[in-house]
């Protein structure tokens, strides 16, 4: 399954982003990791990727305003984006909507979720028109 898509895995925590990375990788995705969301700021334009995962709370800059900026930018508007969260409040996923995140996963989240997400995600990126 090669050339599944690129996705851009967000998460502060090392584990978390190792096993999201880990995760992808296996279902053929290629994966490009940021620390936080300047970082992913910084890698999203070069890195061509279709999918971003996010972790809502990091430093710098978290989810919410990364997420926001993904969405403000014309070049990055059209990249889907899933939010991950320990936080499921009704706000919570209101706020996500509102910004135009494409999914929300509360952490901690099932893997075959995350996959199944990214994968649906990705379908639907690779179908619009660029």
């Amino acid at each position: 399954m090669a050339g599944a898509g690129r996705v851009l895995v967000v998460d502060d925590d090392d584990v978390i982003r190792q096993l999201i990375t880990v995760n992808l990788e296996l279902e053929g995705f290629d994966v490009v990791p940021a620390v936080d969301g300047q970082d992913a700021l910084d890698k999203v334009k070069d890195a061509n990727v279709q999918v971003v995962t996010l972790d809502v709370m990091m430093p710098r800059l978290d989810g919410w305003e990364t997420a926001s900026r993904l969405r403000d930018d014309p070049e990055t508007a059209h990249i889907k984006v899933v939010l991950l969260s320990a936080r499921a409040q009704e706000a919570d996923l209101q706020r996500g909507e509102k910004i135009g995140v494409d999914a929300y996963l509360t952490k901690p989240f099932d893997p075959d979720e995350l996959i199944d997400t990214v994968r649906r995600l990705m379908s639907a990126a690779n179908a619009e028109p660029a």
